[in-house]
Formats: C-alpha cells, sequence, structure tokens
C-alpha cells in the first residue's frame, strides 16, 4: 500500500467532512460552494462552461443547479443569441452567500494549518499544486467526484 495515497486519502475524507460541516450551516451541500464560486467569478455561464470549470461532467452541474434553483440561489435563463443554452445566474440570495463561503473556507483552511510554519504551507501549497496538475493530466478527462469511491 502506498503511504502517500493513504494517508492523502484520509486526510481529504476528513476535510470533505469538515467542509461540508461548515457548507451545512450555510444551507449548502458540499460542492455547492463551488458552483456558487464559479459563478461569482462570472454570472451567466453555460451547464457546459461550468463543468469545464469545475472539471466535472455537466450533468453534474445540471444536477447541482436543479437543487440550487429549488433552493433560491440561482436561475436558469435561456442564452440571449441560442435559445438552445440555457445560462445560470445566481440571485441575490446566491450573492450573499460569497463572504460566509469565503471565510468559512479561509477560518477551516487557517485551522487546519496553524500548526504549519510560513515555509511549510508555502512547500505544501507547491508540491499539492504540481500533484493535483500531474493528476489531471493523467486522467484526461472531467470526473464526477460523486462518482468516486468514499
Amino acid at each position: 500500500m502506498s503511504d502517500f495515497l493513504d494517508l492523502h486519502g484520509s486526510t481529504s475524507k476528513v476535510l470533505r467532512a469538515l467542509a461540508d460541516r461548515d457548507m451545512r450551516r450555510l444551507g449548502l451541500h458540499l460542492g455547492q460552494n463551488h458552483v456558487l464560486a464559479a459563478l461569482w467569478e462570472q454570472d451567466g455561464r453555460t451547464p457546459g462552461e461550468m463543468a469545464a470549470a469545475l472539471n466535472v461532467s455537466t450533468p453534474t452541474v445540471v444536477k447541482a443547479a436543479t437543487r440550487m434553483t429549488a433552493a433560491g440561489l440561482l436561475v436558469r435563463r435561456p442564452d440571449d443569441r441560442d435559445n438552445r443554452l440555457v445560462r445560470l445566474w445566481l440571485t441575490d440570495k446566491g450573492r450573499d452567500l460569497q463572504k460566509p463561503v469565503e471565510a468559512d473556507r479561509k477560518a477551516l483552511e487557517d485551522k487546519v494549518t496553524a500548526a504549519l510554519t510560513p515555509t511549510e504551507r508555502k512547500h505544501l501549497m507547491s508540491a499539492l499544486t504540481k500533484i493535483h496538475h500531474t493528476a489531471t493530466d493523467l486522467l484526461g478527462t472531467p470526473v464526477d467526484p460523486a462518482s468516486l469511491p468514499d
């Protein structure tokens, strides 16, 4: 067994549970914060554009958008130039979550890295960035995170 893969996997599960707890306090399901963040960056994206930005499948975005529309976080509107396309737009409720979501994520990051020195944090981020790029290149196609085993 790989020590790196085992440690990374168990750490990812714990971090996911902590992030899920924080997002639920805000009335969100884990992952919806990523959909919101992509729309905070550029509102009015299509589900396909969102999927590419989030490295997930389009059906994953459509499913999340359906839940988020029902929760009043976003609306779907036809594209102005191509009626075959649908665009996702934030509601005021969705926009209002930006500061609390970002604050919760920053607070969690600060808590879980509190035992690291600034240099260790810098090295960790550098190493994880390299690993992420390499793993993404090896994968080659977007993956639905919900389809991965826990």
